[in-house]
């Protein structure tokens, strides 16, 4: 009996045989147009996959998760493994809640509840059409902005723990890696701007996939957190 496509892509990592990965989201992986002319995420990434690996972009700026089925709908025939890095912009979308005004602690946090809720039910509707496709996944979490303001930059970074827990929690559930943001993009020359990774940051984002690639097991069905060092 043949292997199907999940468990042809499974044995494909460690095993010395080629593998084609495609980076889906937004711009976290497409990030060409805030490089100056340096490289990008997808171009460090190829540098770093063994001989016989290809690393595709199917990622596009400005996406949010109800954004993924299309780009799943471009998806090459021959991709083994995917990578998604998306909910960046949906939580942008939703920042001017942070200036809302509230009459107690409480009812702030009833609001920023709601707000959770609906990224859980947007991102899990999300994950089920790239379970649908039954390759290994990886999932990456939102890094904390770097605004030059302070305060909003403070503001931002707990309202993210919202997103980010959505997305750890689906990550654990479902005994994928995750790829931890947060820690690697730990320098403000990571950053091409206040939510775009530099091609410093991008090298870090293709070095930890690359390493996950290679040496994290789907088969196993077990999470494991990459997250450099």
């Amino acid at each position: 009996m043949g292997l199907g496509a999940g468990e042809a892509a499974a044995q494909a990592s460690g095993t010395g045989r080629a593998g084609h990965v495609v980076l889906l989201g937004d711009s976290i992986f497409d990030n060409k147009a805030y490089v100056a002319g340096g490289l990008d995420v997808v171009t460090q990434l190829h540098a770093r996959l063994p001989d016989g690996w290809r690393a595709t972009l199917g990622a596009v700026d400005g996406a949010v998760t109800g954004d993924l089925p299309r780009q799943l709908s471009r998806l090459s025939p021959d991709a083994t493994h995917l990578v998604v890095s998306i909910g960046g912009n949906d939580a942008l979308r939703q920042e001017g809640i942070l200036g809302e005004g509230a009459r107690t602690v409480g009812e702030g946090l009833a609001r920023l509840a709601a707000l959770r809720e609906r990224f859980r039910v947007d991102y899990g509707a999300m994950l089920d059409a790239v379970s649908a496709r039954s390759l290994p996944v990886a999932l990456c979490t939102i890094y904390d902005p770097r605004f030059p303001d302070r305060a909003r930059r403070q503001l931002g970074t707990v309202g993210l723990t919202l997103f980010n827990d959505i997305i750890t929690r689906a990550a654990f559930a479902r005994g994928w890696p995750l790829i931890d943001l947060r820690l690697l993009c730990n320098e403000d020359a990571d950053f091409a701007n206040p939510i775009e990774p530099s091609v410093q940051g991008g090298g870090k984002i293709a070095t930890e996939i690359a390493r996950m690639l290679q040496g994290h097991d789907p088969v196993q069905r077990r999470s494991e957190v990459f997250a450099g060092g």
